[in-house]
């Protein structure tokens, strides 16, 4: 995550966009539920194809994904949607989640033995973890899918003869 500067006030907190790009790369390969070519989640995903030819590099690294060679080739998840979390996928991408550096090692920061904030930076990282390591692909399409019935269900409501429109 990083601090977004405009005109010297902060925006807010972010995800990069590589790690924004990753995550939609392993939405679309759970959604696909096989391999994809680089050109084709570059185009379904509207990610620049080299650099997510090396966002796939830092995943494949991480044991998430793994490619195949040949006419059917492309990437592909190393294990079901399930069982592969957000924290896994950022972390992968960016490193250890932390809100200041001294939440990942009091070593690293030298008021850490006696600053009164560190322990606020250490619980949110913890509860960050926590709250991404429960979120799974598997869940997100599942969403995903209860969104489009009810979107269909809507739709289907307001065209059907006789019924009134919910507008």
């Amino acid at each position: 995550m990083k601090f977004i500067y405009q005109s010297a006030i902060l925006i807010g907190m972010q995800i990069t966009r590589e790690t924004d790009y990753a995550i939609r790369s392993i939405y679309y390969l759970a959604e696909k539920a096989g391999a994809a070519s680089i050109s084709e989640m570059a185009e379904s995903t509207r990610v620049p194809a080299d650099f997510l030819a090396k966002i796939l590099q830092k995943l494949a690294k991480a044991g998430i994904v793994k490619s195949r060679r040949g006419v059917k080739g492309g990437f592909e998840l190393t294990k079901k949607p399930a069982q592969i979390n957000f924290l896994e996928v950022i972390e992968a991408v960016e490193g250890p989640v932390a809100m200041n550096i001294c939440a990942l090692d009091e070593k690293l920061c030298s008021l850490s033995g006696y600053c009164t904030v560190h322990p606020v930076w250490t619980e949110v990282r913890q509860e960050v973890r926590k709250l991404l390591a429960k979120k799974n692909f598997a869940q997100v399409l599942s969403t995903q899918k209860l969104n489009i019935g009810c979107q269909e269900k809507v739709a289907a409501e307001e065209i059907t003869p006789g019924k009134k429109s919910r507008k």
